[in-house]
């Protein structure tokens, strides 16, 4: 079964850029799960521009499926991982500045520094995710760090989705091919919708999970949060 974690950075992007506590970032994520979600997700920036850290210490003891914290792994976002010990840590080359993710590691060039995070992440018990892109010899040295999984940074597949989905997809057959003969489970993540899920499902249903925040969330708008955790379950099925 391919699990769905919703991303709730975008709620509290709403919520700061008012101050106080509404949205409730908390109150929103216990009501993902209720309506069917079977992890949440959150990415702590150092800027703090939507989850704080106080947002995650707060989120651990509460949520009750799959916890993933996801991020660059500076000194800030190592201490927060190792101290609050999710179910699962995505590592994310992410430039402070960055608006978003987008790209996957180099996962050669940084073979040493992702292997010694890893170590460092299953010493406090903690499963590790790699975020790559779609070149298998890549994804087969990120199975080498000791890494648990890979997670597919999937836009580009998005962004090619409308116009021939065959083509978009074939890159992700393979690579999700290679990284399970790796012995990697495989995520994925990032501009995955309504619009192309079901797709994406349907040629790799193996994936393990799929991470959805803005999306998701911008459905939620239109459709209530129930109703949209409803339809992105139901691509997955």
């Amino acid at each position: 079964m391919t699990r769905l974690s919703v991303n709730v950075n975008k709620i509290a992007t709403l919520r700061n850029a008012r101050g106080g506590n509404n949205p409730d970032v908390l109150l929103t994520a216990l009501k993902c799960e209720q309506f069917g979600a079977e992890g949440i997700t959150v990415h702590p920036r150092p800027d703090e521009r939507h989850i704080t850290r106080k947002d995650v210490f707060d989120l651990r003891p509460r949520v009750t499926t799959e916890f993933n914290i996801e991020g660059n792994p500076d000194e800030r976002f190592i201490d927060i991982v190792t101290s609050v010990r999710p179910d699962q840590v995505t590592l994310v080359p992410d430039a402070p500045d960055q608006l978003t993710s987008n790209a996957g590691w180099n996962c050669v060039a940084n073979f040493d520094h992702l292997a010694g995070l890893t170590r460092l992440f299953h010493e406090h018990g903690i499963r590790v995710s790699i975020f790559v892109g779609t070149d298998v010899e890549n994804i087969r040295a990120a199975a080498r760090t000791g890494a648990d999984r890979v997670e597919l940074y999937t836009e580009p597949y998005a962004s090619g989705y409308l116009e021939n989905r065959e083509r978009a997809i074939e890159p992700f057959v393979v690579a999700a091919n290679a990284a399970r003969e790796s012995g990697l489970a495989v995520n994925a993540g990032h501009d995955l919708s309504l619009v192309n899920l079901e797709y994406f499902h349907q040629r790799i249903p193996f994936i393990a999970e799929v991470s959805i925040g803005h999306a998701l969330i911008c459905d939620a708008l239109f459709l209530g949060l129930e109703e949209t955790i409803h339809r992105y379950l139901k691509c997955l099925k």
